[in-house]
């Protein structure tokens, strides 16, 4: 199926009646298509959730996704540029990155904007998967959180400013503020799982650093785009844009 003619069939609603023969045709191309690319880093413009590589088919109950399409690295990286209608905006779930899938766009829409909105979403996506994550950063407010969920409960948490700021048992990676050379009990406080706070430094300990997407990644299968609102169909978004 080239290229065109498929972007054709997108805009115009009519992959949306194809049969399953049809819709294993689409997955092939682009399991072919993502066969030849290689990966680049990534930019989710500050918010984003990683759940293991073989447990992602969990992702689209847990946040309520539907009418995926199968999608390579390039066709999704800029999901939140993509043409939308009547509320159903595309997420992207990319390829297998290291082992691990990322999930991110529109997610103010799917999720909200509300901490316990937030928090739901990573419980919902680790107790489908197994294990999930959420990573937020926003240089400029200095603001960064990071989750770790599994089995449909936070283990540790990170959040700026908030109190308080860690919550759970460091993990082994973790550098804690009381090891540090130039803490002193005497003069200085710390709570004692008081470890990393960089969001940027603990997505690349516990999965996936976006930002150092590259060659040597080792990337597996193809992504997909799946909307948050059902029945709404893919004519009218161009999702190959």
């Amino acid at each position: 199926m080239a290229y065109d003619r498929l972007r054709q069939l997108l805009a115009t609603g009519l992959i949306d009646p194809l049969d399953a023969r049809d819709k294993t045709l689409l997955e092939r191309r682009a399991r072919i298509k993502a066969s030849g690319e290689e990966p680049f880093p990534l930019e989710p413009r500050g918010w984003w959730y990683a759940v293991p590589g073989p447990a992602y088919e969990g992702v689209f109950e847990a946040l309520g996704l539907h009418d995926r399409f199968p999608v390579t690295l390039e066709e999704g990286a800029d999901v939140e540029d993509k043409p939308w209608r009547r509320g159903a905006l595309p997420v992207f779930i990319t390829p297998e990155l290291d082992g691990w899938r990322l999930i991110f766009g529109n997610l103010v829409d799917v999720i909200g904007w509300d901490w316990d909105e937030w928090m739901g979403a990573v419980e919902r996506l680790s107790e489908h998967c197994g294990e999930a994550q959420m990573f937020f950063q926003d240089d400029a407010a200095g603001s960064d959180v990071w989750v770790v969920a599994e089995k449909g409960r936070i283990r540790r948490s990170y959040a700026a400013e908030s109190d308080p700021e860690w919550v759970g048992e460091p993990l082994p990676w973790e550098d804690l503020r009381i090891d540090d050379e130039d803490f002193d009990p005497e003069y200085d406080e710390a709570e004692p799982n008081e470890g990393t706070a960089r969001a940027a430094y603990a997505c690349g300990r516990l999965s996936v650093d976006p930002t150092e997407i590259g060659p040597g990644t080792d990337m597996r299968g193809h992504g997909w785009l799946a909307l948050n609102a059902p029945g709404i169909g893919h004519k009218g978004l161009d999702l190959l844009v």
